[in-house]
């Protein structure tokens, strides 16, 4: 299981509990904090191996009621359950994803005074000219302007880069630049 993003942590811990959606769960390490966190916690991905294991570690992790892992397409999703707070965490794909879409719908689902949080690489890791190709990244004015979002029903908490420290395939340690953008439904 993938472990939780720092960014998460530290943008989410203040907040009061509720209910989440997190998209593109994986194996759930996000989803799994959550809970932990007090949070009922919906995760989606399009893979069945990995909400598998997403249920695992749910269930190790002692939150499995807390939680609820469906293997979907996201694309395929008209409409998401109402929610507190919607995660979009490294939601990026080298196959086609029509993510700009996905993240209008999921913002649809936020209830009054809550929350939609799109954490996001801002730039390819070291290696990746090393490695072949890597998904599509966007700016987070990109993204934001992308949403279209009704300045008067939300406003912007967050929108900026951070840094942490990562191992690359080789081993090494590294530095790499995240984008988090938080925006609160008035």
């Amino acid at each position: 299981m993938r472990r939780s993003d720092p960014a998460l942590a530290d943008v989410v811990a203040p907040l009061p509990p509720g209910r989440a959606i997190d998209l593109g769960c994986g194996e759930g390490g996000d989803a799994v904090w959550l809970a932990r966190a007090g949070w009922q916690v919906t995760g989606l991905d399009i893979s069945p191996t990995a909400v598998e294991r997403a249920r695992h570690a749910a269930d190790d992790a002692g939150v499995g009621e807390n939680t609820r892992f469906v293997a979907t397409d996201l694309a395929e999703i008209t409409a998401f359950d109402p929610a507190d707070l919607v995660l979009a965490s490294f939601l990026h794909s080298t196959v086609d994803l029509p993510r700009t879409e996905i993240l209008r719908r999921a913002a649809a689902a936020v209830v009054p005074g809550g929350r939609l949080l799109i954490i996001g690489h801002a730039e390819p890791p070291p290696w990746a000219r090393h490695h072949g190709r890597h998904a599509p990244m966007s700016t987070l004015s990109e993204d934001r302007a992308a949403l279209a979002l009704d300045p008067a029903r939300w406003e912007v908490e967050i929108e900026e880069l951070r840094e942490r420290t990562a191992t690359s395939p080789d081993g090494d340690a590294v530095t790499l630049r995240d984008g988090v953008l938080l925006l609160r439904r008035r």
